[in-house]
């Protein structure tokens, strides 16, 4: 599945992807704050990334930039299953694409697609000491639940305090797609 927005392409990633996905993720700023990437990424972990778009019913994709005529790749992001919760938001972006409104669009556009598959509840978090994550939960119109919960960092090498959000896209919070965003299997 292809998901389109105004400024992004949503795809799954292909072998050809990898050394493109090293260069994007690998920075330690990037990986600190994800739970299964190591630190330093090597070109073999991305290989092993772009071969684990298997699962058509997944929302799962590389996130690519459309600028001036061309595509970049600039981040990854999924709804997938984490410990014990069957459909959790995880994403990232390479540092140049910070605060230009990416990773908002993005997860409005991945989260359009579960609902389109079914998917009703999901889950996410970010670690406390990255606040900016927050605030991309919060203006998708996820809510805190309340609870820090210990979450552990392949690139930190230890649990690192996480807060935990929840979104129901079944009820009245139900994510406000962009109609400009198109979706092709």
């Amino acid at each position: 599945m292809f998901v389109r927005t105004q400024r992004l392409t949503l795809r799954p990633g292909w072998r050809e992807d990898a050394a493109e996905l090293a260069r994007a993720i690998g920075h330690e700023t990037v990986v600190r704050n994800l739970g299964r990437a190591p630190w330093p990424y090597p070109i073999e972990a991305a290989e092993t990334f772009v071969a684990s778009f298997d699962d058509p019913a997944e929302p799962k994709f590389l996130i690519f930039e459309h600028l001036e005529g061309c595509m970049r790749l600039i981040g990854g992001i999924a709804i997938g299953k984490l410990k014990e919760d069957p459909h959790e938001l995880g994403y990232w972006l390479t540092p140049d694409a910070w605060g230009r409104g990416y990773a908002t669009e993005a997860a409005r556009a991945t989260l359009g697609a579960a609902q389109a598959r079914g998917i009703r509840r999901v889950t996410a978090g970010h670690y406390v000491d990255n606040p900016a994550s927050g605030r991309v939960l919060r203006k998708l119109g996820f809510r805190p639940t309340g609870r820090i919960e210990p979450s552990y960092s392949r690139a930190r090498g230890c649990d690192v305090p996480t807060a935990r959000f929840e979104i129901d896209l079944g009820g009245a919070e139900t994510v406000d797609n962009d109609p400009r965003a198109r979706m092709a299997a």
